[in-house]
């Protein structure tokens, strides 16, 4: 058993690029979908879809890869972990490569990405980073 479930998607999804998967199937949960909503609207993923199997809710994701077969996510990380939270005021929210990555937060007002949470002028704990 796994007790950190962000994570273990974040490795899934990892992995998955690694084996040149074209879906990986995650256990479903709201924060994961959401996850997997953010990954869709940045363009990090392709598609992603709820499937029931054996009475379990999973999450399919249909990953991405570019013209010469190369994963579009370069690097995905854990950045807070159940054993060190990381938590951040909106003016605090760091730039993943000067804007060229997100970094996904979950905030007051649901997740969002650091861009939209600065925006929107609210801090959180951040999850992770793409590139």
């Amino acid at each position: 058993m796994y007790t950190d479930p962000i994570a273990d998607m974040l490795t899934r999804i990892r992995n998955g690029q690694g084996a040149r998967k074209k879906k990986v199937e995650i256990p479903s949960s709201k924060l994961k979908t959401e996850l997997a909503r953010i990954l869709k609207e940045q363009g990090y993923i392709t598609n992603y879809r709820l499937a029931t199997d054996d009475n379990k809710t999973v999450i399919k994701v249909y990953l991405k890869y570019d013209s010469e077969d190369t994963p579009v996510i370069r690097e995905i990380q854990r950045v807070s972990k159940p054993g060190r939270r990381v938590y951040v005021d909106s003016k605090s929210i760091p730039r993943v490569i000067g804007g060229m990555g997100i970094n996904i937060l979950t905030t007051s007002r649901g997740l969002m990405t650091g861009r939209e949470a600065r925006r929107a002028g609210v801090g959180g704990e951040i999850l992770c980073n793409v590139l």
